[in-house]
């Protein structure tokens, strides 16, 4: 038995004349907005908020970044400005006599830190960062 395997998975059918219905569905809530702006408020001041919705409407519609919609970009804007950060600072310690006690001693700081700090927001994350540690000295430790 054969079966026809469908292609062209990732290409939005055209329903709207030249627009899909997600293009037709921004430019369609842009202009019934900047209509309600347009009958709510004089001219000459909603005209100063009509500009900024437009753009918006016509950039989610019509702008593409890297071949993806504009959209994503704004999804990924989102979830960077509301997800946790880490930051990492890397503190100077005094040099001990010879290079490989420095060493040792550097290594020796980082796995006690990462034995006692809680870094990210699980524990998955902490055992990852605690093994990127581990595997940090033993290189040190072949490259002697």
């Amino acid at each position: 038995m054969q079966f026809k395997v469908p292609q062209f998975l990732d290409i939005e059918d055209k329903i709207f004349g030249p627009f899909t219905f997600r293009q037709f569905a921004y430019l369609a809530g842009g202009g019934g907005l900047c209509f309600v702006i347009y009958k709510a408020m004089p001219l000459y001041i909603g005209i100063f908020i009509m500009l900024p919705v437009l753009g918006m409407s016509l950039a989610l519609t019509f702008y593409r970044i890297n071949n993806k919609p504009f959209i994503f970009v704004l999804e990924s804007a989102f979830r960077y400005a509301i997800a946790d950060k880490l930051y990492i600072w890397k503190r100077r310690l005094k040099k001990p006599g010879t290079k490989k006690e420095q060493e040792e001693a550097a290594a020796k700081k980082q796995i006690a830190m990462a034995r006692t700090q809680r870094l990210g927001t699980s524990r998955l994350k902490d055992l990852a960062w605690s093994l990127d540690v581990l595997d940090l000295k033993k290189e040190k430790q072949k490259a002697i």
